[in-house]
């Protein structure tokens, strides 16, 4: 449906009669029709616009072929050029210049997908007519192939592939692609950002860390500086691939947190103090 609903503004269900419909028009124009004393504070130009939108939803709804447009397409139907033809007893209706909305439906990938690029195949089942114009389901297989570096919201769409009614043209059928959270690591535009824990004596005098890529590589990084708290170390060109350089890589971020000791004893306390004093002299 679009914006209007012509049902709601003339206070009927959608599988209301011709005589329902009748009924409910002539209830809400007599309450609403302009020339009527309005009691304060219905204005005489409000009580025109609700007299007009009851109008335009009774000449809607009353009208057969019109009804039948907007149930299928909303308002933006009704604005559009239609052919109608009788075939038999058969009434088919055959639209220009405008086609149903889209079908969405969502394509969940990896991030080990989006990363490395797949061909993901994909059992679709969809209403098309026969040749006697009665409709049946037929089952068919789509083929998708996820490029490197493919961000969530992409989308891929395979025309007229939507389900299909007599004389009219079948919507386009388009997957939207969503993104499956990882266990280690999180996507930041092209950039791959991990959260690495470690300790204070690491913090303080270096750590290797050894990572498994999302395209199975290992990667050892050596932490030599002072860690602090809030730092994040930059490794250049191991993020996500730009879809369009696959060539080219994004950034791989590491988010350090920091574990404190709960407790130190007296000597340990005492040890550090003589070490911290020392580096400070």
């Amino acid at each position: 449906m679009g914006a209007v609903d012509y049902y709601k503004i003339l206070k009927v269900n959608k599988n209301a009669t011709d005589e329902e419909l009748k009924k409910a028009y002539k209830r809400l124009a007599m309450k609403w029709h302009p020339d009527k004393s309005h009691q304060h504070p219905i204005k005489k130009d409000e009580a025109e616009a609700k007299f007009k939108q009851i109008s335009e939803a009774y000449d809607v709804l009353s009208d057969p072929q019109k009804r039948r447009i907007y149930d299928l397409y909303g308002n933006s139907g009704l604005n559009s050029e239609w052919v109608f033809k009788e075939k038999g007893n058969e009434e088919i209706v055959n639209q220009k210049n405008v086609k149903p909305p889209a079908i969405e439906s969502k394509l969940v990938c990896s991030l080990e997908e989006l990363y490395k690029g797949c061909r993901k195949k994909l059992r679709i089942s969809r209403t098309v007519p026969d040749d006697s114009g009665q409709v049946k389901i037929v089952d068919e297989i789509v083929k998708i192939d996820i490029k490197p570096g493919w961000k969530k919201g992409t989308k891929i769409t395979f025309p007229e592939k939507g389900n299909q009614e007599p004389g009219i043209t079948p919507a386009d059928l388009t997957f939207v692609v969503e993104e499956k959270p990882h266990a280690l690591f999180k996507r930041d535009g092209n950039d791959l950002v991990v959260s690495q824990k470690i300790t204070l004596l690491e913090a303080l005098t270096g750590k290797t860390l050894d990572l498994t890529t999302l395209d199975g590589r290992n990667l050892t990084i050596t932490v030599a500086d002072i860690v602090t708290p809030g730092h994040v170390m930059v490794v250049p060109n191991e993020g996500m691939p730009i879809p369009k350089d696959p060539s080219m890589r994004g950034n791989l971020r590491i988010k350090f947190n920091i574990k404190f000791p709960s407790r130190l004893t007296a000597q340990q306390k005492y040890d550090l103090k003589r070490v911290f004093s020392e580096a400070d002299n």
